[in-house]
């Protein structure tokens, strides 16, 4: 299913650049594009700003004096090995380069070349008609791995030879490449479809096997002028709820003699099975299996050899879970840390490779994000979490025995630390809905050293900003606070009465509210006289799994519920027209859109909804059934949550748009709501953008916005 501002510099800053080297600290001020990219070493980071024509601008800063040297024409390596390359060649987006950065594989005509760095020329790997995608180079830069023809090799460097693991790839079964749904809800999008996971000493590597052969096939219509007058079909094996699943079975070869073992799962049982990890010694293979329900897991431990396995890990929960995709692997080979929702919020778990937890390393009562880093010497592990409050974002740092919880950050806001590579200092960058914030020094105590950077935060002008609050907002049950931001448009009256556009995705454990800075530049709908309104259910994930739990089985509902509870109290405020209360998303918010004019009608008179899921049955069966088991186990949720269901009830004017082409949600959504509406005599609007896939660009999106715009000039103000 980001913004950046310009980039600015002040003179003073520019001053300190041009003179070679200098002193920043409480110099730099303002300069909206400041930011620190990394570290040099432990005692220097690296900050990056822009010169006067906006080009990048790095220098390395002592965090003990402040002296500071221009390093922005030092190159990176992937810049010196381009460099090497022979002359009419360069690196392209896709090809990659070696963990040690002497060599690189390039594509190109579809077929593979490497290059090491001193070679006076490119070195052809490859010979044939198809495609090699999804090139990978193994830890220790001596082989590569990718996919051909959906069928698995890998490339021998040093012995100068292909070696193909799989034989058996037709238009259903894959090898090493993933199927869409897998894709899409599974391995996620920057997989690129890959499916294959090398061993740390590069000797072997786990496959995924994939049969669609029971899956049902989508079709896609695709006519332009590129494909004729007779059009081209697009056929995708697409399971949608209740349908059968990809069949999956993981797969660990042997490079040396191109032999695969076959994880012992078993095939014929409905299930998921990806993301797994490797034991530092290369041992044993640890594998995530979910079931079809997808409310419990279990991560299995392989033998390479035999493919027998044992179980490490079990969880359950009541509703759903997912796999867990940043688990850590302790490189001294005492084991992993997961970050487990099993408590009811994500918390940090030590367990040792024979199901035994060595430590609970968090136990708190609110959300940890990520790990950030794991000081094995140190024996201690740092992370961010929201703290307290589910809009903010702190780094905090604690022992690998669970002891010793230190909070490295304070103050509301959103901060982002960046830690040096010894941990001795760490560089935080914050910001909050009040203030631009500033980039501070701390050291490892988490005291404040000394502020590098203030951000510019002009006096606010009502006659040219627009100002942001953030707030929170009870739900009628009295069980939540949702946390909300009204941005009110530029030259705001409290006297007057203005529209409101909801702008709104509204998935299930899907923020949309962070406290940080939103700036004082106006958007659109300030510049118009319009008031957003951006606010989060219960089920969005601020509460935990407390809050998530509502949607189980019942998506639709709760959500709709709550936002309703968010329109009653912006029509308490004498500044709101309940008359012009409008609503607005895209895929998830487009579905949020059409629930809300019609199971929410009478509370929004206007929704403008993109690329929408309508009913639940025609979505994938990954994500549809995490949430909402099967249409055959769970028909009244599916009915409920289907604005097909409530269109009779459908109040306001809705514009609905789609791309032909949508691969994601499809655009029989939107044709079976259009013939919903149409057979009970609604009026609406509906737009189609050709070759449109889940989302488009171009002189389309120009289009697309420019149809936004004027649908609420139109309907709020009477003008174009």
């Amino acid at each position: 299913m980001k913004r950046s501002e310009p980039l600015r510099i002040t003179l003073i800053l520019l001053l300190i650049f041009i003179s070679g080297s200098g002193t920043l600290f409480s110099q730099i001020r303002g300069g909206s594009g400041v930011r620190v990219t990394g570290w040099a070493d432990d005692n220097n980071f690296l900050l990056q700003t822009v010169d006067s024509e906006n080009r990048p601008v790095t220098r390395k800063v002592n965090v003990r004096n402040g002296r500071s040297v221009d390093v922005t024409s030092e190159k990176t390596e992937r810049e010196v090995l381009n460099e090497a390359l022979p002359s009419g060649v360069a690196l392209g987006l896709f090809d990659i380069v070696s963990p040690d950065r002497q060599t690189a594989v390039l594509s190109r005509d579809n077929d593979l070349y490497f290059f090491r760095k001193g070679d006076r020329e490119l070195k052809r790997l490859t010979s044939d008609d198809a495609e090699e995608v999804n090139y990978r180079f193994s830890p220790d830069g001596q082989k590569i791995a990718y996919t051909r023809n959906k069928d698995f090799y890998v490339y021998d460097l040093a012995a100068g030879r292909e070696i193909r693991i799989s034989f058996d790839a037709s238009d259903r079964i894959y090898n090493g490449y993933s199927s869409w749904v897998y894709m899409e809800e599974i391995l996620d999008r920057p997989s690129r479809y890959a499916a294959f996971w090398w061993s740390p000493d590069g000797n072997s590597i786990a496959y995924l096997r994939t049969d669609e052969t029971e899956v049902p096939v989508f079709t896609l219509n695709r006519l332009d002028e590129a494909d004729g007058v007779h059009g081209l079909l697009e056929v995708v094996p697409y399971p949608k709820a209740g349908d059968p699943n990809p069949k999956v079975k993981m797969g660990i070869a042997d490079i040396a003699s191109g032999k695969t073992t076959w994880v012992k799962t078993d095939y014929d049982v409905d299930q998921y099975i990806a993301w797994p990890f490797w034991t530092p010694d290369s041992r044993k293979l640890a594998v995530q299996v979910i079931n079809r329900d997808q409310n419990e897991m279990n991560i299995i431990l392989a033998d390479p050899a035999t493919g027998d396995f044992s179980e490490i890990y079990n969880e359950k929960q009541k509703a759903w879970l997912d796999f867990y995709k940043d688990i850590y692997v302790m490189k001294d080979g005492s084991g992993f840390i997961v970050n487990s929702v099993r408590n009811g919020w994500e918390n940090l778990y030590y367990y040792s490779w024979n199901n035994k937890l060595i430590a609970q390393l968090t136990s708190l009562g609110f959300r940890v994000t990520d790990i950030e880093r794991v000081d094995e010497i140190q024996k201690v592990i740092w992370f961010t979490a929201t703290g307290t409050e589910s809009t903010d974002s702190h780094l905090f740092r604690v022992g690998l025995d669970g002891k010793n919880l230190v909070q490295m950050t304070s103050g509301p806001g959103s901060h982002s630390g960046s830690i040096s590579p010894k941990g001795t200092w760490i560089v935080d960058t914050w910001s909050n809905i009040a203030s631009a914030g500033s980039i501070i020094l701390f050291d490892s105590r988490g005291r404040q050293v000394r502020e590098i950077h203030k951000f510019d935060q002009p006096a606010f002008d009502p006659s040219k900003h627009s100002k942001a609050e953030m707030l929170r907002i009870p739900t009628s049950d009295g069980l939540f606070q949702m946390p909300a931001i009204i941005t009110y448009p530029v030259g705001f009256n409290p006297s007057k009465k203005y529209p409101v556009i909801f702008r709104i995705y509204g998935g299930p454990d899907s923020k949309n509210v962070s406290n940080r800075w939103q700036g004082t530049d106006p958007s659109w709908d300030s510049q118009n006289g319009i008031i957003t309104f951006t606010v989060d259910h219960r089920g969005s994930g601020h509460f935990g799994k407390r809050g998530l739990d509502y949607l189980h089985r019942s998506l639709g509902l709760w959500e709709i519920l709550d936002y309703q509870d968010a329109v009653k109290w912006l029509l308490s405020k004498p500044y709101i027209d309940g008359s012009r209360m409008g609503i607005t998303g895209s895929s998830y918010g487009g579905y949020m859109t059409c629930m809300a004019l019609t199971r929410g009608a009478g509370y929004w008179t206007h929704g403008f909804a993109g690329s929408s899921v309508t009913d639940w049955r025609l979505y994938d069966d990954v994500y549809t059934e995490r949430y909402m088991d099967t249409p055959q186990d769970n028909p009244e949720g599916y009915k409920d949550g289907s604005a097909l269901t409530w269109v009779e009830n459908l109040k306001g004017k809705l514009y609905l748009t789609h791309g032909d082409l949508d691969d994601n949600v499809h655009m029989q959504n939107s044709i079976y709501l259009i013939s919903r509406l149409q057979d009970e005599g609604k009026s609406f609007r509906f737009m189609l953008y050709p070759n449109g896939r889940h989302g488009w660009s171009g002189a389309k999106l120009v289009h697309y916005r420019n149809e936004a715009n004027s649908f609420w000039l139109d309907n709020f103000f009477g003008k174009e």
